[in-house]
């Protein structure tokens, strides 16, 4: 049965992730008022949240349920357990009711089993999460389930012989992890398309990486001379694949909303010339040596000394060509009142939840030079 509702005519969706934030840290509603007008003007319909998204379930309540039919567009959210996590089953499911609370939609038109990878995914199979979502269908309270997953082709092939009936699969697909054997975006997405499984892709641009590269991918960019934003190009080569139910991108404010849409709304697939400029990218980035971090902060969360694990690895990767003295400020400035790198007692529940499976505790050990 195909999970298509007729109502997505633009491939983009409005990932909810990282939302625009005022000085206080809550996220400043006004202007995602302003982004979900954009993006519906446009045509978009895709919204997707997620339980573990701080503030995100309320913020488009504000933003989108309140303003907008229920029927004029379609939201997503998730079902979370994390790999360290002490949840119970009870637990666990009640973050449907929480998510539901917190949206007041009613309903969502798609579920997803969160963030599966080897360190969680027999949790999800134990508490009989799989079950639950056939009766959260069964209920109306989801229109479509499927789920999100980190991990390998072996992984998700077994969890698509196990589970048939799951209607989508949630991928992290972008040009720099294309060919990543850590990630291995391509082979997912073409067991996806070998099982019938329609895409949602997440990370089109990792986690804004993408939107700001290093400077030998700016270089390659730039000499094309023609206008076009580094995000531009990471959507674009996402967008022209097949079997894609929707491509998330996270966008932080009006002005991402607005470059976004300037080349989603008629979208123009990429031309050999271009294809040829991506590879060009693609090797700059495999010869790069900087810590491919995402910020998603999920290694962050069940931390016991509290370290601000993305923002050290930001700093130790814009020390280069950096005065030292910068680069100390810098780190004092995102590890003051938190845990520094050498307070890493390497329990390692950071590489467990880690969804870019870095080896987290030996970058830590490298970071101690910026103390």
């Amino acid at each position: 049965m195909s999970v298509f509702t007729g109502k997505e005519k633009l491939k983009l969706g409005f990932g909810l992730m990282r939302l625009p934030k005022l000085a206080d840290g809550t996220i400043d509603v006004e202007q995602v008022k302003v982004m979900v007008d954009l993006f519906r003007e446009a045509g978009g319909t895709y919204f997707d949240t997620a339980f573990a998204y701080p503030g995100s379930e309320e913020a488009i309540r504000a933003a989108l349920v309140d303003r907008y039919p229920r029927d004029s567009y379609t939201l997503a959210s998730k079902l979370i357990i994390q790999p360290d996590a002490k949840l119970t089953r009870e637990e666990a499911r009640r973050e449907t009711e929480i998510s539901l609370e917190r949206t007041n939609a009613g309903y969502f038109d798609y579920y997803l089993v969160h963030a599966i990878q080897r360190g969680n995914w027999q949790k999800y199979e134990e508490y009989g999460i799989w079950d639950y979502v056939r009766e959260l269908k069964e209920r109306g309270l989801v229109k479509h389930y499927g789920f999100s997953f980190h991990g390998d082709p072996e992984l998700l092939i077994e969890l698509l012989t196990r589970h048939p009936d799951a209607e989508f699969v949630q991928l992290q697909i972008n040009y720099a992890d294309w060919e990543n054997p850590g990630v291995m975006s391509r082979r997912n997405w073409e067991i996806c398309r070998e099982y019938g499984k329609p895409v949602v892709v997440m990370e089109p641009v990792k986690g804004g990486i993408l939107a700001d590269p290093i400077d030998t991918v700016k270089a390659i960019f730039d000499a094309e001379n023609n206008g076009l934003s580094y995000a531009s190009w990471a959507l674009r080569f996402v967008a022209e694949k097949e079997n894609l139910l929707a491509v998330l991108s996270g966008m932080s404010s009006v002005e991402q909303m607005k470059d976004n849409l300037s080349f989603m709304k008629d979208f123009q697939p990429l031309s050999d010339h271009e294809q040829e400029v991506i590879r060009k990218a693609q090797q700059a980035i495999n010869e790069d040596k900087s810590i491919p971090c995402t910020a998603c902060h999920y290694c962050t969360k069940g931390c016991p000394m509290g370290i601000p694990i993305p923002e050290i690895f930001t700093v130790e990767n814009r020390k280069k060509g950096s005065p030292e003295f910068r680069t100390k400020r810098e780190y004092v400035i995102v590890t003051q009142g938190r845990g520094k790198a050498s307070d890493c007692i390497q329990c390692g529940q950071c590489e467990a939840a880690c969804p870019q499976h870095l080896p987290i505790i030996s970058l830590l050990e490298k970071c101690r030079v910026l103390e």
